[in-house]
């Protein structure tokens, strides 16, 4: 029985284990898509301010190995308002016909298009105006600040920049009319409430760069291996005052807490196969206790000390191989149920995700599986080293 419950022990703690390594790494997973979906994967910048002359630099970029995919980019912040409500944002100027090879914005627009961005749009102008028609550049705003400020498709909006336009009379808002073209989601709340885009050439006029853009976005065929592309196009488009920028650099941060997380959450569930580990120590030597005359037998027949050590080694690596190897099978199931029937819902809006997400990783089956069997085979070392130094004639002298 006591046996027993030692492989119950070992087999809860690898499962606990195993369900949990799966869960943060589906979460870092999912995080990690869902900033790709709308940051790329190098972005190419300039410490000298906004890059002139940036197709030749495209061009640069794309000859380089690793390189999927380029397209041009310009960023800024300024103000939208409708009626009196007004949120500071910030503006993401990209080229509609090639955003789509860098990032994955379409699949994430909710209604309208992205496409809609390339194209003047005819609108009817107010009475108050003089009545009539007007052509406006059209504007892509996240779900959470089209509920702020209350717009959909077609709405106008005010977009407003915070360096203004010098006049005689002192610095005046610099403020243009968009028409909203579309709606995207996400699923990362700062992004859907401060994130909006407009075509590459409406964001030149509007932040007054002429043809200079902000930097150059690129997609990589290895994510990994973003590091290594990033330096490549530093050395081809020569050095400073160039600057590539990897995605894992950019949330170098986020995406350390996340590792440190997954890394004390390990070792805090693997005290629970250390606990299953003890609970073998005190039945093996009870065991050796219990055995004291037939391990006298067995010496006074020609057992060396190695060979009855072996004998609780090998029972305490078989409890331990027997309960990671059930440990695998009811983790793997209990990863598949999460999967599957998404039975634990959680808060959006809080999580980012609605259900658990899982992502059995081999490395971490791998390694939980070894550390679980040596820890079994390590508590039962003290044991076998009791029962190996009893002396024969010690135990038997009363018998």
């Amino acid at each position: 029985m006591i046996s027993t419950i030692s492989l119950l022990g070992v087999t809860i703690g690898v499962a606990t284990l195993i369900i949990v390594l799966a869960v943060m790494s589906g979460l870092e997973h999912e995080l990690r898509d869902r900033i790709l979906g709308f940051n790329p994967h190098v972005t190419l910048v300039s410490y000298g301010g906004a890059l002139e002359g940036w197709e030749e630099h495209l061009a640069s970029v794309e000859a380089t190995d690793g390189v999927r995919a380029a397209a041009p980019v310009v960023y800024g912040q300024a103000m939208l308002g409708k009626g009196r409500n007004v949120s500071g944002v910030i503006l993401r100027g990209v080229d509609p016909a090639r955003v789509g090879a860098v990032l994955d914005l379409e699949g994430h627009v909710v209604s309208g298009s992205v496409a809609a961005l390339g194209r003047l749009h005819t609108v009817p102008r107010a009475a108050a105006d003089g009545g009539g028609t007007v052509e406006l550049s059209g504007i892509l705003v996240g779900r959470e600040l089209a509920r702020q400020l209350g717009l959909g498709v077609d709405d106008e909006v005010n977009v407003i920049s915070p360096l203004g336009t010098p006049t005689p009379a002192g610095m005046i808002p610099r403020m243009k009319r968009f028409t909203v073209v579309g709606v995207f989601e996400s699923g990362m709340f700062e992004y859907d409430l401060s994130l909006v885009y407009m075509s590459l050439s409406a964001a030149q006029r509007f932040l007054e760069l002429g043809d200079g853009v902000s930097g150059i976005e690129v997609q990589v065929h290895d994510l990994y291996g973003a590091n290594d592309v990033a330096r490549a196009i530093e050395r081809r488009v020569g050095g400073f005052p160039f600057r590539a920028r990897d995605w894992m650099e950019a949330n170098r941060n986020l995406f350390a807490a996340l590792k440190l997380e997954k890394v004390v959450y390990g070792i805090v569930l693997c005290l629970i196969v250390v606990v299953a580990a003890f609970n073998i120590l005190a039945t093996l030597t009870m065991v050796v206790k219990e055995k004291r005359r037939d391990i006298a037998i067995l010496k006074s027949l020609g057992a060396s000390d190695g060979a009855v050590g072996r004998i609780f080694v090998l029972n305490g690596a078989v409890i331990g191989l027997a309960g990671t190897l059930a440990g695998l099978a009811l983790g793997l199931a209990g990863c598949w149920l999460l999967a599957h029937y998404q039975f634990i819902e959680l808060p959006k809006d809080v999580f980012l995700v609605s259900t658990l997400p899982v992502r059995i990783d081999p490395v971490n089956l791998v390694v939980v599986s070894v550390m679980s069997v040596l820890i079994c085979v390590v508590a039962a070392v003290s044991p076998a080293r009791r029962a190996a130094s009893l002396a024969p004639v010690e135990v038997l002298r009363y018998e």
